[in-house]
């Protein structure tokens, strides 16, 4: 079940404050090839196991926040930093 659209209104980066918008398909493909490639870590430095179904795109597009079961994880350290 996607995140509910009046949360979504009311989240922003715990970093910067910049709004979040839901990340497309074309931003979360390639972010899960490398997850099953076990190639890809969150900013806190731990290996992300978990295909990601949902995620929340930071204004500037540098950084993602995992949505998991409906659930945003708002943690810096939980975030994926974008190339």
């Amino acid at each position: 079940m996607p995140i509910d659209n009046e949360l979504l209104e009311i989240l922003c980066c715990p970093e910067t404050q910049q709004p979040v918008t839901r990340a497309s398909d074309d931003i979360i493909a390639p972010l899960n090839t490398e997850i099953e490639a076990g190639r890809l870590r969150n900013r806190g430095g731990d290996a992300v196991e978990s295909p990601i179904a949902e995620g929340l795109l930071r204004e500037d597009g540098r950084v993602l926040y995992v949505v998991d079961d409906s659930i945003p994880i708002m943690l810096i350290a939980q975030s994926i930093e974008l190339s």
